[in-house]
């Protein structure tokens, strides 16, 4: 590849490597396979009857997240919200198969609307249920960071491979 061609290349995307990932995409994809795990072990817990949950904070007896986990922000019209996470990370994982400035959006929204609840839900962790679990810590970090990777790659129009 020329000099001229290659300064001509947005962010160093190279016609060759058009087929491979970026590394920010790689990076969202990465975020989000962690946080599809958290949302998966939170929604598994939740089906099994809380049995299992493995979390480090005591709270009157029991462990913060179970405190969290059996409060009524645990549900939202009676759908987990250990679920909604993990439908919320599978259709970002969808959004990255998405080609052009719609999946670049899609991406962008699904993660956007997550962070919003996330944020809502780490308030009534913190002010009103008075307890944080750390797993919903943990996926609120992966939104958070998937937030900026995401918002980043909408803005930059960081195309995916063919």
């Amino acid at each position: 590849m020329t000099t001229a061609t290659r300064a001509s290349t947005p962010a160093g995307l190279e016609a060759a490597d058009s087929r491979r990932p970026s590394t920010l995409t790689l990076a969202i994809l990465i975020i989000a396979v962690i946080g599809l795990g958290d949302a998966s072990y939170l929604t598994y817990v939740h089906y099994n009857g809380l049995q299992g949950l493995i979390c480090l904070g005591a709270h009157h007896g029991h462990s913060s997240c179970e405190t969290v986990q059996s409060s009524v922000y645990s549900k939202l019209d009676g759908v987990p919200v250990a679920l909604l996470g993990l439908i919320g990370y599978v259709a970002l994982l969808l959004s990255l198969l998405v080609r052009g400035e719609l999946g670049r959006a899609a991406g962008f929204g699904v993660t956007l609307i997550g962070f919003g609840f996330s944020a809502y839900l780490t308030y009534r962790e913190i002010f009103t249920i008075k307890a944080i679990c750390e797993w919903c810590v943990g996926s609120a970090v992966c939104l958070t960071v998937l937030l900026i990777l995401t918002g980043v790659r909408f803005l930059r129009s960081d195309p995916l491979p063919a």
